[in-house]
């Protein structure tokens, strides 16, 4: 690299870093709980819950849990976070709505984990609340999605909820500060490989 191109590119970031330096300057909120939605069909919804769990109890942060249908999964993440200093975890469903095959049941295991799930929004002790397949429980109609919505919306302003799961509602999208897509672009599982401990969970 010459001097020129050092000097071209040394300008260039100090252009970029003033465009960047304003536009953090622009935000005025230092701190707000958030409603965060995680979904899309792809790969990473609840492994990037998880990772934010990780990054709050960095900073000291108490963290709730409350799963939605994973009753049947022993993941790797249950085994380290659920007996954690700081996490309370509650994992209420019985598995995938497609394994009990018992709509009666469904509808009572989502019901108790989402009256854990308020119970926790009450705590004033947890920070961040992660209602992990909330949104399969939302889909199936086994909650009242507006009573769940409204609920979210007039949590606590110092508390940060993260719902995942596919096929958001439209109204919980509405109402999120931050929603992720997971765009599936390639999956090893259409190549025939099953899900796999350490990596689906």
């Amino acid at each position: 690299m010459t001097d020129a191109d050092a000097e071209r590119h040394r300008l260039k970031m100090a252009k970029r870093k003033a465009v960047q330096d304003a536009e953090v300057a622009s935000k005025t909120i230092s701190e707000k709980g958030l409603l965060i939605v995680n979904t899309g069909p792809g790969k990473g919804k609840s492994t990037a819950a998880f990772g934010l769990v990780v990054r709050a109890l960095g900073h000291g942060w108490k963290v709730g849990v409350v799963q939605f249908g994973k009753g049947g999964w022993e993941s790797g993440e249950r085994r380290v976070l659920e007996g954690f200093p700081g996490v309370s975890w509650h994992t209420l469903g019985e598995g995938f709505t497609w394994e009990t095959q018992d709509r009666a049941r469904d509808v009572a295991a989502a019901e108790s984990a989402w009256a854990k799930a308020m119970a926790l929004m009450e705590d004033p002790a947890i920070r961040l609340l992660v209602l992990d397949e909330l949104n399969i429980a939302l889909r199936y109609e086994h909650l009242p999605l507006l009573d769940v919505v409204e609920t979210l919306k007039t949590r606590r302003s110092d508390l940060t909820v993260v719902v995942t799961g596919r096929n958001a509602k439209a109204k919980l999208i509405e109402a999120a500060d931050c929603v992720t897509e997971m765009t599936a672009v390639k999956h090893h599982f259409a190549a025939g490989v099953k899900a796999q401990a350490g990596i689906e969970f």
